[in-house]
Order: structure tokens, then C-alpha cells, then sequence
């Protein structure tokens, strides 16, 4: 919402406080979810940054999954347009980006930037690829947390996500794991999401399939694994999915972590 909000040069005290909201929620012990059905908007009123207005928009986020205001700003923005703001792509470039890759959002153009696709876009080298690949750091790194404020340093290792991934999708294939009926894109309300909750190393984790309108769209919410992971304050999530293109093609990767998932495998391979 914060950077939906700023692209559409909205107040910026609105766009902090939504930003800061996420950061107190990133940092929360307890999954949220659990937090509302102990004691609803008024239980998530109690977390710092979090007011009636931000209440409600997250409520709705756990009852529907999603927020109607997300769909709406996100219409008026097409992805070309968000493309073509960073350093070094016009309109025309983004939007042979957006056509020939078929990413929507800025996470999306930087695993493709990481990945290798995004070189092979016509007037995209390697020194132009580097540069947005660096723009993008920039902007999702200030995006991921409020101003001021560093980013948290304590997550998973990439090893350890990619385990967890393994272990889920082993056991989501086997029929072990509970099944949940997500609300959204399930009009039949049918209990298909295997959920799995597992403790490695001290993080405890929460695993499942995609279940965005892009995974749907793309056939891959079989092969997109979101983590959630929390252990003494420090709380985070990621994605877990398998590399198209680059040197880690067929390979399983963590997104935004890409070039810690290079170095994970090329150890794999030295001691194998």
C-alpha cells in the first residue's frame, strides 16, 4: 500500500504510517491472524501504528485476502507506468519489458533482473541491466521498512528456507499436511491449501502454496511456496520458487535472495 500510495503522490504522512504499520507487524511474535480472532479490530488496535483505518484494511486482508483498495490503486497503475519511473527505462523499454517478461510488479522485474531475463530484453545489456537491478534494491529496500529505520538482519539462512520448502512440498505431495479453503479464487470453498507449521533452529515457520492471482495466473501455485517465519521478535516472509531461466534454471530459489541461492548451490555441488 505504501508504494502504491507514493506512486500516486499521496499524502506521505499516510504513506509512513502504513509503512510503519508493516514494520510493527513484521516484528509481532504471534501470527496476526491469531490476533484478530482472540479480539478483532480492537485486539489489532493495540499494536502500535495500527489505527481504525489501518484495523480495517488489515481485517479485511485476513477475512477476504486481499484489499479492495490494492485492486484499485493497482488498476490505475499499469505496470509499464511503475517500470518506466526507474533510472535508465522510458515507456518504450517498459513496456517491451512488460511485454516480452510478463511481470507486474517491481518484485517481479527484479528476480528477472537477477535471473538473467531481463538481459535478454532487446536494448536491455548487461551495464543497463546492472543499473536497474541497482534502482531496485534502492526502491524495495526503502519500501520494506519505515524511514530511518534499518532493515532487520535477523532471517532464515537461504538453507534453511530451502529445506523448509523441500519438506513441504514432500508432504503437501504425500497428503500429510492439514488442508485449509482459502477465501480467495475458491467460490467453491473447497479445502485444497495444504498448510504446514514446522521449528527449525529456533524460527518458527508457516508454509503454503501461492494463492495470489498472479500464481493462478501463471499455473504455478503448485510451485510457489510462501514461508513465514518469526523467532524472538524478528519476523518476515519470502517466496520460494523454481528458477526459469539463468544459471539456476529448474533450481529452487528463494526471490530477492538469488544471488545467496548461487552461493548455497555452488557449495552443494563442492561437497557433492
Amino acid at each position: 500500500m505504501g508504494d502504491l500510495l507514493e506512486a500516486h503522490d499521496a499524502n506521505p504522512f499516510r504513506v509512513r504510517s502504513y509503512r510503519r504499520a508493516a514494520e510493527e507487524l513484521r516484528a509481532l511474535r504471534a501470527p496476526l491472524a491469531m490476533l484478530y480472532a482472540e479480539g478483532g479490530r480492537r485486539r489489532l488496535q493495540e499494536i502500535p501504528g495500527v489505527g481504525e483505518a489501518l484495523a480495517s484494511a488489515i481485517a479485511e486482508v485476513l477475512e477476504t485476502g486481499g484489499l479492495r483498495l490494492i485492486e484499485r490503486l493497482e488498476a490505475e497503475q499499469s505496470p509499464p507506468d511503475a517500470f518506466a519511473r526507474l533510472p535508465g527505462v522510458g515507456p518504450t523499454l517498459a513496456r517491451r519489458i512488460y511485454d516480452e517478461l510478463g511481470v507486474t510488479t517491481l518484485e517481479e522485474l527484479e528476480v528477472a533482473a537477477h535471473d538473467g531475463r531481463l538481459e535478454a530484453v532487446e536494448g536491455i545489456g548487461g551495464k543497463r541491466a546492472r543499473g536497474i537491478r541497482d534502482a531496485l534494491a534502492v526502491r524495495l529496500a526503502r519500501s520494506r521498512r519505515t524511514p530511518h529505520q534499518p532493515e532487520p538482519e535477523g532471517r532464515p539462512s537461504v538453507a534453511l528456507l530451502l529445506d523448509v520448502d523441500r519438506d513441504y512440498r514432500r508432504r503437501a505431495r504425500l497428503g500429510e499436511l492439514k488442508r485449509i479453503a482459502p477465501r480467495r479464487f475458491n467460490p467453491d470453498r473447497e479445502a485444497w491449501l495444504p498448510i504446514m507449521e514446522a521449528e527449525r533452529d529456533g524460527w518458527d515457520f508457516t508454509a503454503l502454496f501461492s494463492n495470489t492471482q498472479r500464481a493462478h495466473e501463471l499455473g504455478r501455485t503448485r510451485d510457489w511456496v510462501v514461508i513465514y517465519y518469526h523467532r524472538n521478535g524478528d519476523a518476515g516472509q519470502c517466496t520460494v520458487v523454481t528458477a526459469r531461466t539463468g544459471r539456476l534454471r529448474e533450481l529452487r530459489i528463494v526471490r530477492g535472495r538469488e544471488a545467496e541461492c548461487r552461493h548455497y548451490y555452488a557449495e552443494e555441488r563442492k561437497i557433492a
